[in-house]
């Protein structure tokens, strides 16, 4: 690497680093404003708020990180035109792709960073947080329905009154039925835990349907047989892009259950890190228009904006694909799609002056 590739390098890798901190800062901070509304619940301390807030910051590298390398790049570039940087490295006969080349390097890195962060830290963090958090204010898992969580686990139906932070399952009731779909049997339990292999059931009251009669046993515990995991019900702590998708997918197809929500979510972890890299195409195009004449406000104020549109339109596109039942990398990828088109365009527009 040159000398001048390094040092356009390091001023683009410092300014998506300083702006990703000053995003993260913002989100954290609008974290804190609604997780003070609970303070005093329980145990819920002050203390306990910001290290809440401080294991939920990760979570929001998904959705900084492509916004960061965006504004960042075109700081970096409003700052070299600023100083005729720009017009003498082209001068000395350096043409846009090579004085963009470090830039790109530059967003690659911080979209490896994003993968690494969003897979092997946020998932961690984020249950860490929740579960901080649920403790402290005696609350329970959020619950998808006011009767409980209900799975299907091949032929048997699961409905989970509450589920504690630590997979502890709650008034637990068991629906048995078979190949025909005919109800077979109820089992209700007190409680329940995971051992590592299966599952141990407390307090069981089993009930045992036949055309002649019902049969009601009594065990003060029992073992239960089941493919759901507690990794599985990590999805009750956790929106489903800050967990792992992948064995969650595989056991609601398994199940014949719609899957689009989190198919989504998983396509989204993927194509944010190559995002990063799309934004470092659509900025160069900012650094050579009006380089005597543009400011680094304005240039900043754009890809303020621009970021702020894409983040729109990732939302829509992602609940338009949940309504229409579009395919999961067709919601995803279209914005990233449409970004890379405009700032292949501008630069197409720009090397033919």
């Amino acid at each position: 690497m040159t000398l001048v590739n390094r040092y356009l390098f390091r001023e683009t890798f410092s300014s998506i680093l300083l702006i990703m901190l000053a995003l993260l800062a913002i989100f954290s901070f609008f974290d804190l404003i609604q997780e003070l509304e609970n303070l005093g619940k329980g145990s819920y301390t002050l203390s306990r708020i910001f290290v809440f807030v401080l294991l939920s910051a990760p979570g929001h590298v998904y959705e900084v990180v492509p916004v960061a390398v965006l504004i960042g790049a075109l700081y970096a570039l409003a700052q070299t035109s600023r100083n005729s940087e720009l017009v003498v490295m082209q001068a000395s006969g350096m043409s846009i792709l090579r004085i963009g080349k470090p830039l790109l390097w530059a967003g690659i890195l911080f979209g490896i960073l994003t993968f690494v962060v969003g897979e092997l830290v946020t998932p961690v963090s984020e249950k860490t947080a929740q579960r901080l958090r649920i403790k402290a204010t005696h609350s329970i898992v959020a619950q998808e329905f006011r009767s409980g969580f209900w799975v299907k686990d091949a032929n048997t139906f699961v409905n989970v009154r509450q589920v504690k932070p630590d997979a502890e399952l709650l008034d637990i009731n068991i629906y048995r039925f078979n190949q025909n779909f005919e109800l077979t049997g109820i089992d209700h339990a007190k409680s329940g835990r995971y051992n590592g292999k299966h599952w141990l059931l407390k307090e069981i009251r089993q009930t045992t349907l036949s055309q002649n009669k019902v049969v009601t046993k009594f065990y003060p515990e029992n073992i239960w047989v089941s493919l759901i995991k507690p990794e599985l019900l990590n999805v009750l702590l956790v929106v489903p892009e800050a967990t792992s998708l992948y064995s969650y997918i595989q056991h609601l197809t398994e199940n014949k259950q719609k899957t689009s929500r989190y198919e989504i979510a998983l396509w989204s972890k993927l194509i944010y890190p190559i995002a990063s890299a799309v934004m470092i195409v659509l900025a160069l195009p900012f650094g050579f228009v009006q380089q005597r004449a543009g400011g680094v406000g304005a240039k900043i104020f754009t890809g303020i904006i621009l970021g702020i549109l894409f983040q729109v339109l990732n939302r829509v596109f992602v609940h338009l694909g949940l309504l229409n039942d579009w395919s999961a990398m067709f919601s995803t990828i279209v914005p990233t799609i449409l970004f890379l088109l405009t700032g292949l365009l501008m630069l197409h527009g720009i090397s033919r002056r």
